[in-house]
């Protein structure tokens, strides 16, 4: 049997600690004291470094029961490899260890799907994905993930890939024991108020479950939200699944870091259930 790939990772040491005792403590220090979490069907997670975005993708995911199965849906920043590119075999590494992408699942996906493609291209050097990794081995280190990486095409496009999420966890048995995760950054260098009005447009489509509205919404009002797409394709898919709301988590800007408030990036956190 040949060996799997290992995907190997690449923004260790720069996005996030590369020394397994310290991202733990860090993480530790960004999910803090858990209590009540609650059952979801999705979620949207912001992927910038964890200095600037990891607090709030700390609150959000420690309101989540993780579960057997992570679906993380990531734009491709960089343009490497297929335009939907899903990885079906082999491990994810980081400095926590390796979580193994559950091929069946997988498999059945991209199955389903006329827009999906097997490839590893797209992931190799894609920070999106990445990053939310460490926080799943964290809470759960027997999680397995399907890792997809998406480009910007046509809404129908979105819906497609949605259904066939949906469709594969119905027929596999697995919608309740998977996690979709969206990554998103929101508006990207703008000042504060602009991006604060802008970001609040979009998270209000987003609380209403309307993937139309939201596309809409990014595109009339020039969101620089660089992973709406990830997002329309979640919400597509659990509203199959049977999702009736949303819920703002977390809003924060990197000037709550920085303290630049002319040129901000926007981060939100959100449950879908």
């Amino acid at each position: 049997m040949p060996e799997l790939p290992i995907r190997k990772p690449a923004v260790s040491g720069q996005f996030y600690s590369n020394s397994s005792e310290k991202l733990k403590e860090n993480i530790q220090e960004l999910i803090g004291n858990i209590s009540n979490p609650v059952e979801a069907i999705g979620c949207i997670l912001p992927h910038a470094g964890y200095l600037y975005s990891g607090s709030v993708a700390g609150k959000t995911v420690s309101r989540l029961k993780l579960k057997e199965n992570a679906i993380i849906l990531g734009p491709n920043h960089r343009g490497y490899g297929a335009a939907f590119s899903i990885m079906t075999k082999g491990q994810w590494q980081t400095p926590l260890g390796k979580t193994e992408i559950n091929s069946d699942l997988a498999e059945a996906i991209l199955n389903k799907s006329r827009h999906l493609s097997s490839d590893t291209l797209a992931h190799l050097s894609e920070h999106s994905l990445e990053v939310q990794v460490p926080f799943l081995q964290y809470l759960k280190k027997d999680i397995k993930i399907v890792p997809i990486a998406v480009t910007q095409a046509e809404t129908s496009v979105y819906k497609e890939v949605g259904r066939s999420i949906a469709e594969a966890l119905k027929e596999a048995g697995l919608a309740n024991s998977s996690l979709i995760i969206a990554s998103s950054d929101m508006t990207h260098y703008e000042p504060q108020k602009i991006a604060e009005e802008k970001d609040k447009e979009a998270i209000r489509a987003i609380l209403e479950l309307d993937e139309d509205k939201l596309i809409e919404t990014v595109k009339r009002l020039k969101i620089s939200m660089c992973g709406y797409a990830p997002v329309a394709i979640m919400l597509r898919a659990a509203k199959l699944l049977g999702a009736k709301k949303a819920e703002l988590i977390s809003y924060q800007t990197s000037a709550d870091v920085t303290g630049d408030f002319q040129e901000v990036v926007g981060y939100a956190g959100m449950i879908i259930r």
